[in-house]
């Protein structure tokens, strides 16, 4: 089972990524783009992703995956249940959702691990 402390440990590391506070919810940015949210209860975490492959994610295990609160569905967004993440699938999540938002020279630098 995936914590958002978890979560929080990576996403301190991704170059441009900084850790919000917004209303009671723990918020992962680029600049003024959220790439990652939490609930209020932390027990699901919304991540960007493409909007045109979300209903199939969500479809192929919705015991996992949730489409996103109606007054996000206009945003390339989608939610997961944190309980039903192992490890390595919440770090592909959140590099995905961080490259998503980020410039694609400061993914490749960091993936290439020639990030400073």
């Amino acid at each position: 089972m995936v914590t958002i402390d978890d979560v929080r440990q990576l996403a301190r590391t991704l170059p441009r990524s900084t850790e919000a506070l917004v209303r009671d919810r723990v918020k992962f940015r680029i600049g003024q783009i959220v790439y990652l949210a939490f609930s209020r209860d932390e027990t699901t975490m919304g991540f960007a992703f493409p909007r045109e492959q979300r209903d199939a994610l969500v479809a192929g295990e919705p015991e996992k995956f949730l489409p996103p609160e109606p007054s996000d569905e206009r945003f390339q967004w989608v939610r997961v249940r944190l309980a039903a993440l192992e490890a390595d699938e919440m770090a592909e999540l959140v590099l995905d959702a961080w490259r998503m938002c980020v410039p694609k020279r400061v993914a490749s630098a960091y993936l290439d691990g020639s990030a400073t």
